[in-house]
């Protein structure tokens, strides 16, 4: 029997629906648009297209890892994140929405013709550094991360997406630069789940690196060991940010006074969940 494009996404709808995925019409799509070398835009132009023999196979094993739980993003071996395009692997964590925050609060500090030196610590896929470096090309940019494989894939995006202002370190935190170096900004999305939460081990999570999630038993160890590291490496008045889980906001607001930031604040994401936390190390 021959298959169209409308037949094969309506049945792999109703396939990844059965779990309760409420996004599934928008998963069948892409992952037939990999298959076509197309875009969403052209599977609704072309619906009644029929699907070849080995495009139908395909299609069916990549449904059938998604069935599985793997994520899309790995699927696909991509994730868009403010309007770049990212390769992704299981080396790196999968950028989310809520991450665009803290792009956001990093941009709305640093002037349009700033000539800063940033630090995107724990850079993973590269997304938060690509993202501030493309937006303030005469900014420096260093990320660095301690997994040399997720390194590997930042400088893929970083060459990708044409952004030529960040440079890439192996180090784990700050332990890599020398103790006479300082930026004007520090920035970071370390791990912060409790390293038992029962949600590492469901959804899409249990695909990542746990390194890159689990951050000791109350999810605030590399959060501490950055907020205490950091200021030793902050120009006066220079900023640090950092995301964190909902549930963390009052403890990073007391860490943060205790090492003496100021200007300490919080800021909500989309779902209206404490997100990122801030402050600025004095100018005096």
């Amino acid at each position: 029997m021959s298959q169209t494009i409308d037949h094969v996404i309506q049945r792999a709808t109703a396939i990844l629906g059965q779990s309760g995925n409420n996004s599934a019409k928008l998963e069948a799509e892409l992952l037939l648009a990999s298959v076509l070398e197309r875009d969403r835009t052209w599977l609704r132009t072309w619906p009644d297209k029929i699907l070849s023999p080995d495009q139908c196979q395909t299609f069916e094993a990549l449904l059938s890892r998604r069935q599985k739980g793997e994520p899309i993003a790995y699927i696909l071996g991509q994730r868009e994140f403010w309007s770049l395009t990212l390769t992704v692997t299981p080396e790196t964590l999968i950028p989310r929405p809520e991450t665009e925050l803290l792009v956001e609060q990093a941009l709305a500090r640093i002037p349009d013709d700033a000539n800063w030196t940033i630090l995107d610590l724990g850079a993973g896929s590269g997304a938060i550094g690509i993202a501030i470096a493309r937006e303030r090309p005469r900014c420096n940019l260093i990320a660095s991360d301690c997994s040399l494989a997720a390194l590997r894939i930042a400088r893929q995006n970083a060459k990708l997406n044409a952004v030529n202002n960040i440079h890439f370190l192996a180090a784990n935190w700050l332990s890599g630069f020398v103790s006479h170096f300082q930026a004007d900004m520090i920035l970071s999305n370390p791990p912060y789940i409790m390293e038992n939460d029962p949600h590492l081990s469901a959804g899409d999570v249990r695909f990542e690196p746990t390194r890159a999630l689990a951050a000791g038993p109350e999810g605030l160890d590399d959060l501490q060991h950055i907020l205490t590291t950091a200021k030793a490496h902050l120009k006066p008045g220079g900023w640090l940010l950092l995301e964190h889980g909902y549930h963390q906001q009052v403890a990073l607001a007391g860490l943060f006074a205790q090492q003496g930031y100021q200007s300490v604040r919080c800021y909500h994401d989309y779902a209206n969940q404490p997100r990122v936390s801030l402050g600025q190390w004095p100018a005096n």
